[in-house]
């Protein structure tokens, strides 16, 4: 059973900067659709980046210019950079896997979460002013 294990979470600054990394303990197959999301307390989740089986990739306009997704097959590995911290990106950050079902990949849409069949747990990331 495919595991995904998030990590590089932690308190920043303003401006600041942080990498997530999601390591895909078991198997992640090469033409899964993978995406980060986030959930703020008292808000709905909501997708941040998507990447696809070429690399393509997708972005909130939230964080456009600022979040690159990355991802490594090789270690099984996906990445969020993030630079330009603010406190909206105050979160719990997850990773996700879609398989197949993601017709839209790497789109970042409403609702987008509803075709990711796998998760992590979560890392959490604070941002102050």
């Amino acid at each position: 059973q495919v595991q995904l294990v998030e990590s590089g979470g932690g308190s920043v600054q303003t401006g600041g900067s942080l990498t997530l990394s999601c390591a895909g303990i078991g198997y992640i197959d090469s033409n899964d659709c993978m995406a980060w999301f986030r959930q703020a307390p008292g808000k709905e989740r909501e997708g941040v980046a998507a990447i696809d089986i070429d690399g393509g990739a997708g972005y909130a306009d939230s964080v456009k210019g600022r979040f690159t997704i990355s991802q490594d097959n090789a270690k099984s590995t996906l990445y969020l950079h993030m630079n330009s911290l603010e406190p909206k990106d105050t979160a719990m950050y997850y990773c996700a896997a879609a398989g197949r079902d993601y017709l839209l990949c790497p789109h970042v849409v409403p609702e987008m979460e509803l075709a990711f069949g796998i998760w992590g747990q979560g890392t959490q990331v604070t941002v102050s002013s």
